[in-house]
């Protein structure tokens, strides 16, 4: 065996040994080995990133579509819960325009519509023609005028009383039963003409002719007979009897408001009546959507901030809608008291659900608010930095004032001593500010500070003891006899 060869030699089987070495453990050979691997992970990495950045994008997207659907949902069910407890519910309906006769603005309307309709009926300035001396016949237009503003008066007092309010309710009650029959397609127990519903005031002009008959009898020249109504029933006829008591043909549409036409609100009224049908389905769904929206989102921060944005322009455009409804039945109404009288009914009728539209804005405003500061821009993180430090000095203010007062040999014992008046004066005051400020946000704030009044006081009167009144002794303490103790009694012995 020859190991004396130099590198590079043959080795008898015609390859050289330098060769095979340089071939498995070439440098060049295994850094490109080496750049293949790291280009694959490479693009294996970035394939994964875009994978997860189209992903996230697609969750992004999909809680975003989720989440405003909630929110849309969610002033659907406001509006559906409205309808059905209120505008198509007739107890509730009749509830809220029970107190329309005492709005002013009501008043006013619904005593010049009747006056105007007697009025025009009676033709009252013929009448006071043919009474007057044929010389004083010119004065018959100036006391027309002054007999209807009397009239006007009447009624005004009258739809001040009970039997009127009765009679109101009444006449909305039946109206209201028309339109939802009319509504759930229950024609057949009602008689509508066109699909339209009127507000029958009949009664309330029986009662009113009534009451002039009293007050005026020479503008009718003769007694009436007609009944009083103190009730909801309407004797049959009753138009037949009024049309006898006047001597004249009164026409269909007298003392007759009307109350609904579907050719001009079906489609808002079969809107609500929809969402009175599908309102468990409307409740329920957002809850379901919101879930879903948060579960799916990567980001439920972000996904929180939308709700609340949502929730704004939701409402913005509920208010918008509504308004244009408005618009819609004002237009219908001649201008002056009569546009005014219904601009006050129309008040009153959606003042609930501008309140809940009011407290689902507010609530959306309040959460986009929060969602933003808890978020990582520059303002929400310098924002609350002050906060946190307002709120440790705060507490160290708080901290030395508890000091100050715990070292203080008066204040506790005498907070000990009044703790039940402190408590109970805490409470009456918070009912007395309630009873003065309605809203639920008052009465959360309310809640709040009393709350916070009466943890302090329990804090303040904790460990002391009360003293006792004039003339008791205290508590634990021995009773002073006179007599020696019983280790004065050992000692003696």
């Amino acid at each position: 065996m020859d190991h004396g060869k130099p590198p590079g030699t043959d080795n008898g089987n015609g390859k050289d040994n330098a060769h095979d070495n340089g071939h498995d453990n070439d440098p060049g050979t295994e850094l490109e080995r080496l750049r293949a691997e790291v280009a694959r992970l490479r693009d294996r990495t970035a394939t994964d990133r875009r994978r997860r950045a189209r992903t996230r994008t697609l969750r992004r997207t999909v809680a975003a579509v989720l989440v405003a659907l909630a929110a849309v949902v969610a002033v659907m069910s406001v509006v559906g819960v409205w309808g059905s407890r209120t505008t198509l519910n007739t107890d509730r309906w009749v509830a809220t325009v029970g107190p329309l006769p005492k709005d002013p603005e009501v008043n006013t309307a619904v005593a010049t519509y009747l006056s105007q309709e007697i009025f025009t009926q009676l033709d009252v300035e013929r009448r006071l023609t043919e009474a007057l001396p044929p010389r004083a016949a010119f004065l018959a237009g100036p006391l027309t005028g002054a007999v209807q503003d009397y009239v006007r008066k009447i009624v005004a007092e009258l739809m001040a009383t009970d039997r009127f309010q009765d009679l109101w309710e009444a006449a909305n009650r039946r109206a209201h039963d028309r339109i939802v029959d009319v509504l759930e397609e229950r024609g057949d127990l009602v008689e509508t003409e066109g699909d339209t519903v009127r507000l029958d005031l009949l009664p309330l002009v029986n009662n009113l002719l009534d009451v002039l008959e009293d007050r005026l009898p020479s503008v009718f020249g003769k007694e009436l007979d007609l009944p009083t109504l103190s009730s909801g029933e309407v004797p049959p006829e009753l138009r037949q009897r009024i049309e006898t008591a006047l001597g004249v043909t009164l026409p269909e549409d007298f003392a007759q408001i009307r109350f609904y036409d579907r050719g001009e609100l079906g489609q808002l009224q079969d809107a609500v009546l929809m969402f009175k049908r599908a309102v468990v389905g409307l409740v329920v769904a957002v809850p379901v959507l919101l879930a879903l929206a948060l579960w799916v989102s990567p980001d439920r921060r972000r996904t929180l901030l939308q709700l609340g944005l949502w929730l704004v322009v939701t409402v913005t455009v509920l208010t918008s809608v509504v308004r244009a409804v408005r618009d819609q039945l004002l237009g219908q109404v001649d201008p002056g008291v009569y546009r005014e009288g219904v601009r006050s009914a129309l008040w009153t009728v959606f003042t609930t659900l501008r309140e809940r539209g009011d407290q689902l804005l507010w609530f959306g405003v309040g959460l986009a608010v929060l969602a933003y500061l808890a978020g990582p821009g520059r303002l929400p993180v310098a924002l609350r930095r002050y906060a946190a430090q307002g709120a440790r000095a705060g507490g160290h203010l708080a901290a030395r004032a508890g000091e100050r007062i715990g070292k203080d040999a008066t204040v506790r014992p005498w907070t000990a001593r009044h703790a039940d008046a402190l408590r109970t004066g805490g409470a009456v005051l918070a009912v007395l500010i309630a009873l003065l400020l309605s809203s639920w946000t008052a009465l959360l704030v309310i809640a709040l500070l009393l709350a916070g009044f009466e943890i302090a006081v329990t804090l303040l009167a904790r460990g002391q003891d009360p003293s006792p009144p004039a003339g008791e002794a205290p508590r634990g303490a021995p009773a002073h006899t006179g007599a020696p103790d019983g280790h004065s009694h050992g000692e003696g012995a």
